[in-house]
C-alpha cells in the first residue's frame, strides 16, 4: 500500500505534459501552467501569449508579468488580488482586460507560475 504523499506524487506526475517551446522541453500541467517556474523565459511568455490571442506583450503586460514573478520569488506564492492591484498600480478590471483568459489563466500562467489548484 502506498502512502498519500506518494500517491499524490504519482497522480501529479501523470498531469505533467512536456512541450517544446522556443527549442526547449518544458513541462506544463493539464491547464498549461508551468511545472517548474524556472523554465520560464520572456521568449516562452511571448510564444504562449500568441497562442492565447495576444499578438504583442506591451509594457503594461510585462509590468503585470514581472510583478507576478517577483512576488512569487519573494513569497513562494502568487499575490492576492489586493497585492496585485497595489503592486502594479493597475485595477483588477484593467489587468483582466489585458489577458483574454483573465488573471489566473492568462497573467498568472504567462508569468510562469504553477497552477494554484496543484498547490497544497
Amino acid at each position: 500500500m502506498i502512502d498519500s504523499e506518494e500517491h499524490r506524487k504519482r497522480v501529479s506526475d501523470l498531469d505533467r505534459q512536456p512541450r517544446f517551446i522556443a527549442g526547449r522541453e518544458i513541462y506544463l500541467d493539464w491547464e498549461g501552467f508551468f511545472w517548474d517556474p524556472a523554465d520560464w523565459s520572456e521568449e516562452v511568455a511571448n510564444i504562449l501569449a500568441l497562442e492565447s490571442g495576444i499578438e504583442i506583450l506591451t509594457e503594461t503586460h510585462w509590468k503585470v508579468l514581472c510583478f507576478f514573478r517577483e512576488y512569487y520569488s519573494c513569497h513562494g506564492r502568487a499575490p492576492m488580488n489586493r497585492h496585485l492591484k497595489e503592486g502594479t498600480g493597475i485595477s483588477l478590471k484593467e489587468i483582466g482586460a489585458l489577458f483574454p483568459e483573465g488573471i489566473r489563466l492568462g497573467a498568472r500562467r504567462l508569468a510562469g507560475l504553477p497552477n494554484p489548484k496543484s498547490c497544497f
